[in-house]
């Protein structure tokens, strides 16, 4: 019998033309459960626990298969690895400059000028994505 979580993800896999496995399926659960953006280091620690038999390799894989499928979005990897965007709202991210934590928030608490769909030199913009590197509130009382 299937479960709910189970339909859903065959669904989601059906309408983005990727192929359903049991391993896919851990890893999807485990994200979507994660909070933040998570490293492919990060899920794969987690998904290890329930698919022992899981390669690092495996998880990296299907991370970007998700987000060329458009499953999940990537962020910007500048910030030191690769991280998942999880959050589907529009907001932009707080990324400490000390211990690489990355926080969302809105659009509406950062107050920014109206957003174009075309820029200088007919730049087509698809969204925006703005980083507030800082120093987050943990690294500061350290």
């Amino acid at each position: 019998m299937q479960t709910r979580a189970s339909t859903s993800f065959r669904e989601l896999c059906s309408e983005h033309g990727i192929a359903v496995t049991h391993q896919r399926q851990v890893l999807y659960e485990v994200m979507q459960g994660m909070e933040g953006h998570p490293s492919p280091e990060e899920v794969y620690a987690r998904v290890k626990k329930k698919v022992p038999s899981i390669s690092l390799a495996t998880v990296y894989k299907n991370i970007h298969l998700f987000v060329e499928s458009g499953v999940f979005r990537k962020m910007s990897v500048h910030h030191g690895s690769v991280r998942v965007e999880m959050n589907e709202h529009a907001h932009h991210h707080l990324v400490c400059s000390k211990c690489k934590s990355i926080s969302d928030i809105g659009e509406r608490e950062l107050q920014l000028a109206p957003k174009r769909k075309k820029l200088a030199g007919g730049f087509l913009v698809e969204r925006y994505a703005v980083d507030v590197i800082g120093v987050c509130a943990k690294c500061q009382q350290a």
